[in-house]
C-alpha cells in the first residue's frame, strides 16, 4: 500500500467504477432497487421534526396506503393469498425505506410483515381467505402482539391465556398480571383494529383436565369501526419514545374477552369441539420453534434496515467531510478539509467498509431466506432452516449494533452540524437505536448463535434453559461440538493461496485473513465447549453457564464476523468490474485490519499473532484509510441513496 499526502489528495470519481460497485451492493434484486429509487426520490417522505405525535402518525399512515395503492406489499404474500411471492423483493423494498423515514418502515413492517406474516404463515386457508386481501389494501389494519411488559426475549413464558370453553366454543383470553400486558405493540396505541396475539393455549379434551399447550397465535379484534375499544380490551398508548414518533407503540390488556374457535391460527395446531388438542409436531419445543421460524423475515428485514440507515449517515458524514475545513495547513495558505485529518478518516472509513461487508452479507442472507420460503413446506431441509434462523440472528444483531454505533460515530463527525434534525443524523440517531432490541434483543439473538455453534444444531438443545443446556453441551461427545460447515469454493481457493501458519503469509493475502477470523473462531468454540464439559457434574449449571457467558458470546461474534468476510470475498469474486472488484479490494482489506484492530488484545493474548504482526495491523489501518480517502465520495455514491433522501444545509455550504 503506497502512502499518499492526505492534505493534497483528489477526490478520484470514474463511473465506470461507481456503477460497478452500485451493482455489486445492489446485489440480485438491482432492477427492484432502482425501481424504489424513483418511488422514494421525494424529500416529502424525510421525517419531519416539527410534527408532533398525532401528525406524525397520519402522515406514516397516509404513505402507506400509497404504498399500498402502487402495489408495494404484494411481493411479500403468496400467490394463492393475491401476491407476487417474490419474498427477496419484499425484503429489499423494506430495506429502501430504510433510506426515507425508519418510521415508515417499522409501521409498514409491523403491518405487512409481522401482522400480515402471522396470519398468512400461521394461519389456515379460512384465514387467508378472510383476511389477507383486506390486510394487503390496509383496509384491515393490525398489529402483532407479543411482547409483554415481563417478557419480551422469552417468548414461551409469555402469560397471556387463551382458555377454550367447549360450552360455546371459544377462547377465553385474560391478561392475569400486570406483567402480562402486552407492551410496546405497533399500532396498538392507535390504529390498529385487530392484532395477532400470542398466549397460552389452555385446553383440555374429554375425561383431561385443562393445561397449557404452549405459546399460539390468535387473531383477536381490538377496536370497533370508530376506533373504541371492544368489551374486554384496554388499550393505552406508549406516548413518545426515543424516535420513531410516526408509529404508534400502544399497550394491550384482556379480560374475560371471548373470541371464536376459528381464530386461532391454526397452521401447527388446532383444537377440535370439545377442546382435544391436536398438532402435526409431536414436540412442544419443536413446534413452537417451528412457528417461530416462519417469521424470521421480519428479523431479516430489520437488519436489512439497519444496515441502510447506516449507509445513509454515512454518505451525509463523508460528504460533510468532504467540504467541511477546520484549521490552517501549516503554510497558512488554506483550511485543511476535514476527511484529511487522519483520525476523521479512522472515525469514518473503517465503519463505511465494514458497511460494505454487512451490505454483501445481507444480499446473501435475503436470497437464501427467499429460496427456502418460496419452496413447499415439505421440500424445506430442516437443518437448512435452522442455519438460516441462526445466520438470521447473528446478522441481525452484528448489523444492527454496527447502525446504532455507526449512525452516532456519524452526528459525532459533523458536529454541532449533526446535532441539528435539519440535518437528519440526530432523527436517524434517535430512531434507529430501538433497532437492536426489537425482533429480538441483540445480546440474546448473539447468544443463541453461540449456543447452537457449540450445540451442533441439536434439536434435542432448542429451548432449554441455561442449565439444561449446560448439561446438554457438557455430556457431548467432543467430536460432536463444532460440527463443520461447508467451505464455499472461492473460500477454499484463497486458502489454499497462503500459509497454514499466518505469520508467514502476508497479511493481505486473503486466505491468511480468512485464516484469522476462522482460527479465533474455533479457540473461542473449542475453549467454551471445554468449559463447559467440566461441568458435567457440576452442583449449579446455571452458576457455570453465566460464569461462561461472555466466552460465548465471543465465540458468536467471531462466527458471525467470518461469516461476514466470506460473503465480502465472494461478493468481489462475483464483481463483473475490474476496477470496481479492485476498490473493494481495499475496502475488504480495511475491513479485515479494522477487526483484527478492534481484537488485538485477543489476538495477542493468544498468541495468533506476533507483536510485530499487531504493529503491522495497526499501520495497515492508517494507510488503507489513506489509499482510500481519494474515494470516499466514489465509496458512499455507490450506496444508490436518491439525493432528494440527503437533504440537509450542512451540505450546502460545510
Amino acid at each position: 500500500m503506497a502512502e499518499s499526502d492526505p492534505t493534497t489528495a483528489d477526490q478520484i470519481s470514474d463511473k465506470t467504477t461507481l456503477d460497478g460497485l452500485r451493482a455489486a451492493l445492489d446485489g440480485p434484486w438491482a432492477q427492484t432497487r432502482d425501481e424504489l429509487r424513483k418511488e422514494i426520490s421525494r424529500s416529502d417522505l424525510l421525517a419531519d421534526p416539527a410534527l408532533d405525535l398525532g401528525p406524525s402518525r397520519a402522515k406514516i399512515l397516509k404513505e402507506m396506503k400509497i404504498l399500498a395503492k402502487k402495489n408495494f406489499v404484494s411481493a411479500g404474500f403468496r400467490k394463492e393469498h393475491g401476491g407476487t411471492g417474490d419474498v427477496g423483493k419484499a425484503i429489499v423494498g423494506i430495506e429502501m425505506l430504510g433510506y426515507a423515514d425508519l418510521s415508515l418502515m417499522v409501521k409498514s413492517g409491523v403491518q405487512w410483515g409481522l401482522f400480515g406474516g402471522a396470519v398468512e404463515n400461521l394461519g389456515t386457508k379460512r384465514h387467508h381467505d378472510k383476511y389477507v386481501k383486506d390486510l394487503i389494501d390496509l383496509k384491515l389494519l393490525g398489529s402483532f402482539g407479543m411482547t409483554e411488559t415481563g417478557h419480551g426475549s422469552n417468548v414461551q413464558s409469555l402469560e397471556t391465556t387463551a382458555t377454550y370453553d367447549p360450552k360455546t366454543q371459544e377462547f377465553i383470553l385474560n391478561s392475569p398480571t400486570e406483567l402480562a400486558r402486552k407492551d410496546y405493540i405497533g399500532g396498538a396505541g392507535e390504529h390498529a383494529k385487530v392484532s395477532a396475539v400470542f398466549a397460552q393455549l389452555i385446553t383440555g379434551g374429554p375425561g383431561e383436565e385443562p393445561h397449557s399447550r404452549g405459546v399460539h397465535c390468535f387473531y383477536v379484534p381490538l377496536r370497533d369501526a370508530k376506533g373504541n375499544d371492544l368489551p374486554g380490551i384496554t388499550t393505552s398508548d406508549c406516548g413518545y419514545k426515543g424516535g420513531l414518533r410516526g408509529v404508534d407503540n400502544g399497550r394491550i390488556s384482556f379480560k374475560d374477552v371471548r373470541i371464536p374457535a376459528e381464530n386461532l391460527l391454526n397452521r401447527y395446531a388446532d383444537v377440535a369441539a370439545d377442546g382435544t388438542y391436536s398438532s402435526p409436531i409431536e414436540s412442544d419445543n419443536r413446534r413452537f420453534f417451528t412457528m417461530l421460524g416462519t417469521l424470521i423475515r421480519g428479523r431479516v428485514s430489520v437488519g436489512a434496515t439497519a444496515g441502510a440507515a447506516a449507509r445513509k449517515a454515512l454518505t451525509l458524514a463523508v460528504r460533510y467531510a468532504l467540504i467541511r475545513k477546520q484549521f490552517e495547513t501549516p503554510d497558512g495558505s488554506s483550511e485543511v478539509t476535514i476527511l484529511d485529518y487522519r483520525a476523521h478518516q479512522r472515525k469514518l472509513l473503517p465503519l463505511l467498509a465494514k458497511s460494505y461487508a454487512i451490505a454483501f452479507a445481507q444480499n446473501e442472507l435475503t436470497a437464501e431466506l427467499h429460496d427456502v420460503q418460496t419452496l413447499k413446506p415439505e421440500d424445506v431441509d430442516e437443518k437448512r432452516q435452522r442455519v438460516l434462523e441462526g445466520w438470521a440472528a447473528g446478522l441481525k444483531a452484528y448489523g444492527s449494533g454496527h447502525a446504532s454505533h455507526t449512525i452516532n460515530v456519524c452526528r459525532e463527525a459533523c458536529g454541532g452540524a449533526g446535532y441539528l434534525d435539519e440535518n437528519q443524523l440526530s432523527i436517524l440517531r434517535g430512531d434507529i437505536d430501538v433497532f437492536t432490541t426489537f425482533e429480538g434483543d441483540n445480546t440474546v439473538l448473539t447468544q443463541l448463535v453461540g449456543k447452537e455453534l457449540l450445540g451442533s444444531y441439536s434439536e434435542e438443545m432448542r429451548g432449554l434453559n441455561a442449565a439444561g443446556w449446560v448439561k446438554f453441551v457438557a455430556g457431548m461427545v467432543g467430536d460432536t461440538v463444532a460440527e463443520k460447515t461447508a467451505v464455499r469454493q472461492v473460500v477454499q481457493t484463497v486458502l489454499d493461496s497462503s500459509d497454514e501458519n499466518t505469520d508467514d503469509s502476508e497479511l493481505t493475502n486473503r486466505g491468511t485473513q480468512v485464516r484469522l477470523f476462522r482460527n479465533r473462531e474455533e479457540h473461542l468454540r473449542r475453549t467454551c465447549a471445554q468449559r463447559l464439559r467440566k461441568a458435567a457434574d457440576a452442583d449449579d449449571p446455571f452458576a457455570v453457564f453465566n460464569d461462561a457467558q461472555d466466552h460465548l458470546l465471543k465465540a458468536a461474534n467471531a462466527h458471525i464476523e467470518r461469516l461476514v468476510l466470506e460473503s465480502f470475498i465472494q461478493a468481489i469474486a462475483d464483481c463483473d468490474s475490474k476496477a470496481a472488484a479492485e476498490l473493494l479490494g481495499k475496502v475488504c482489506d480495511l475491513y479485515v485490519y479494522s477487526a483484527l484492530e478492534n481484537d488485538l488484545s485477543w489476538f495477542l493474548m493468544h498468541r495468533h499473532v506476533s507483536v510485530e504482526r499487531a504493529k503491522a495491523i495497526r499501520r495497515g489501518v492508517n494507510e488503507l484509510c489513506s489509499d482510500l480517502r481519494p474515494y470516499a465520495r466514489t465509496l458512499v455514491d455507490a450506496f444508490g441513496i436518491p439525493e432528494e433522501l440527503l437533504v440537509a444545509p450542512m451540505l450546502e455550504h460545510g
